[in-house]
């Protein structure tokens, strides 16, 4: 991946496919269960850095897009398990909030007119964004953009891919913490056309409660731009929610099958917006680790064997 002034431009429960028992040598990242490996396009566990460059981070799928660990570099890269096996995590942060400068810890990758590695989210049906998070931090942070002692930001960026139109904030699937109606609350938020509206699922339950302060918990967020529906899933249990919006902002009443924007999305974003690094919006002082990116939103099913295959040690 070329850099441009510093910014990258379950348990083995045996699921069947089509009939057939999938092999546990299966090819692809070894942390995801055998029978999703081919659908992943990008898995970034923080233990990969790229030989002579400790800022960027391997990609484990099959895209290769690396990304960047921004403002702290081989620094982000620290140790603690999420899972059995895990060894080092990604640590996110504000890092001074009274200073209006672009220093905040988070990763990512962004390029005009799009990363052509991550094609395979170019006109697709489905999307799935996964990973373990913990948070650190007690609310959103205080707006480092302005001068106002009492003005924070309305959310905080756990990670997804962005549109192919993307100014380094908008975005085609994403989970999050957000403010919905005044209540913060876990989301994931996705957008079928690049310059269309967007749709949220919000949980239903505290977002503290869903992501307890320094406790490692597995999200999940699936995206199936052709049914119009979405899904958040915690530690592999479908979590109950609601749509902020009731008309069809994805506009798939008509006609389909409906995919995406056939563009390639300008990147990934995670622990806050702009991975170019040229803004700082919604921070997380979080870790995380096995960022999953997949090209299907999958199943109830599939997304709590993933979860169970994590502890098949």
């Amino acid at each position: 991946m070329r850099r441009t002034g510093g910014i990258a431009v379950a348990l083995g429960l045996a699921l069947v496919a089509a009939g057939t028992p999938v092999s546990a040598d299966a090819p692809g990242p070894q942390s995801v269960h055998p029978s999703l490996r081919s659908d992943v396009v990008a898995l970034y566990d923080f233990d990969h850095p790229v030989p002579g460059d400790t800022a960027l981070e391997k990609d484990l799928g099959r895209s290769g897009t690396e990304i960047e660990l921004i403002n702290g570099g081989a620094a982000q890269r620290v140790p603690d398990a999420a899972y059995p096996g895990a060894r080092r995590a990604l640590q996110t942060k504000q890092v001074d909030p009274a200073v209006t400068g672009n220093d905040d810890w988070k990763a990512g990758i962004y390029a005009q007119p799009g990363v052509r590695t991550l094609r395979a989210f170019n006109a697709v049906g489905g999307t799935t964004v996964m990973g373990w998070f913990k948070r650190s931090m007690d609310g959103p942070a205080l707006n480092s953009v302005t001068a106002d002692p009492n003005d924070y930001f309305n959310a905080i960026g756990l990670a997804g891919v962005l549109t192919g139109d993307s100014d380094g904030h908008g975005v085609r699937a994403l989970l999050e913490l957000i403010d919905v109606n005044g209540t913060l609350r876990l989301v994931a938020l996705g957008r079928r056309l690049d310059g269309g509206n967007s749709q949220t699922f919000a949980a239903g339950e505290d977002w503290k409660t869903l992501l307890p302060k320094d406790t490692w918990v597995h999200l999940a967020a699936t995206f199936d731009f052709n049914a119009g529906t979405m899904a958040l899933y915690r530690n592999g249990v479908p979590v109950e929610g609601f749509y902020t919006r009731t008309d069809d902002p994805w506009l798939v009443s008509g006609p389909g099958p409906h995919v995406t924007t056939a563009s390639d999305p300008r990147g990934i974003k995670i622990g806050g917006s702009f991975p170019q690094n040229t803004v700082e919006r919604n921070p997380c002082d979080c870790r995380m680790d096995a960022l999953t990116f997949l090209d299907r939103s999958l199943s109830a099913r599939e997304v709590a064997a993933q979860y169970r295959y994590y502890f098949r040690h």
